[in-house]
């Protein structure tokens, strides 16, 4: 067991995209990262540990925490960031893609979160975050997706159930609710067409929700937050 990082942060869906910048900003913040996705390769840093697997399998969420907690020996902070978006009429969902959508989406969050909110109260306290979706709270007409709704929006309720629990046993639990974010899920020619459904006119950067997930870290005040970083999508149109 290594005891020279002071923090050690677990990122689900963390090979590339919005997770990977998440690894690497926990790194710059001096934490340990175990880092999780289907496909991660392994790391030359000593203070990333990689666990391949598929986290809609709690199998996955044992053997993740598990890892961490035998090469870094707590876990202070969680980031739900896995998640898998289906855009289709709600007639036209097939029961392959409830079974993918429900099994990332809320079996992945799940499992993996029993986990670590029992090491952190064996810790005294620790931090949850889940990336969740702007749509939840403001259905359009041009991106039908009621499985984005109904997965993301139960993650978005069970942030503030999970903030009140256990609000005085150290652990807070927020979620970051993005607009549509460039990254390597929408090819480049859907981009304008994605910018204006934003109120600002323009897709989000990784950056920004990576830097809104270290700002919740670096709260200590902030617990059951969803905070909307949408380019003002949730506020109306």
């Amino acid at each position: 067991m290594s005891t020279q990082f002071q923090k050690v942060a677990v990122v689900t869906g963390a090979s590339q995209g919005i997770g990977a910048g998440v690894v690497d900003a926990f790194r710059k913040l001096g934490h340990a990262v175990v880092a999780t996705s289907r496909t991660i390769a392994p790391s030359d840093d000593p203070g990333i540990l990689t666990v391949r697997g598929d986290i809609s399998d709690p199998a996955t969420a044992e053997r993740v925490v598990a890892a961490g907690l035998e090469r870094f020996g707590r876990i202070d902070t969680l980031v739900n960031n896995a998640g898998v978006f289906v855009a289709k009429p709600f007639t036209e969902y097939t029961p392959e893609d409830y079974a993918t959508v429900t099994g990332v989406n809320v079996t992945g969050f799940f499992r993996i979160t029993q986990l670590a909110v029992e090491q952190m109260l064996a810790q005294g306290g620790g931090h949850i975050v889940s990336i969740t979706t702007s749509l939840v709270d403001n259905a359009d007409s041009n991106v039908p997706s009621v499985l984005a709704s109904l997965t993301k929006g139960g993650i978005q309720s069970a942030t503030k159930s999970l903030a009140i629990e256990y609000a005085t046993r150290g652990i807070r639990v927020n979620a970051v609710s993005p607009g549509t974010i460039k990254t390597p899920m929408h090819p480049e020619e859907t981009h304008e067409w994605l910018a204006a459904l934003h109120p600002v006119r323009r897709m989000g950067e990784q950056s920004d929700i990576v830097d809104a997930v270290v700002f919740l870290e670096n709260a200590p005040f902030v617990t059951g937050e969803i905070l909307h970083v949408d380019g003002g999508m949730s506020a109306g149109h």
